[in-house]
């Protein structure tokens, strides 16, 4: 393992280039929302009601999901049944959540989708079809499902940016060499 773990590969697979960057962004979401306690993690810019909180565990969710329910069928959890029923459930309710709860659950879920999505591609590579299916009933490949994932990411750390900022003048592309997670 490098000092800059999180870095892709200069040259690889499609599959590593793939994997590596939803890798990347990952670790730069999760640097992003590092170390901070229950007011860092509920801090709120302007008149939106966005926290890095509610996005450690919104992103908790779409892995176990996609790697779940959009992958082969499969349940993502009781933990996300209340996630089901109401729109925006996972953003609100990050708020009674320990900081401790929303690191490990975040970390959890990573670490379960990547194991998923390992099996899945040795089951079939990328162009694998997931359980998903387009509006035509056409199917949807685990290059797509990657993808989406990667631009859900994209999304959401570009969120994650601004917020950090907003929280203690956290700025910066890329996690500093060496950096690890704290749990």
């Amino acid at each position: 393992m490098t000092d800059n773990w999180w870095e892709p590969p200069f040259a690889g697979t499609e599959i590593e280039h793939l994997l590596g960057a939803v890798d990347r962004q990952r670790a730069t979401f999760r640097w992003k929302a590092d170390g901070l306690d229950a007011a860092g993690l509920a801090t709120t810019i302007g008149a939106s009601t966005l926290t890095l909180g509610g996005l450690l565990k919104h992103l908790a969710l779409v892995e176990d999901f996609q790697s779940t329910w959009k992958l082969d069928g499969g349940s993502p959890g009781e933990r996300w049944r209340p996630a089901l029923g109401e729109e925006g459930w996972d953003f609100r309710s990050a708020a009674d959540d320990s900081p401790h709860e929303l690191y490990a659950l975040w970390d959890s879920a990573v670490a379960a989708a990547r194991e998923r999505y390992t099996k899945a591609l040795a089951e079939g590579g990328l162009d694998r079809p997931v359980q998903l299916t387009g509006p035509d009933g056409q199917p949807i490949s685990l290059r797509r499902l990657l993808f989406d994932l990667l631009e859900e990411y994209g999304r959401h750390t570009g969120h994650a940016d601004l917020l950090r900022e907003a929280v203690d003048g956290r700025v910066g592309e890329d996690p500093p060499a060496g950096w690890h997670p704290q749990t």
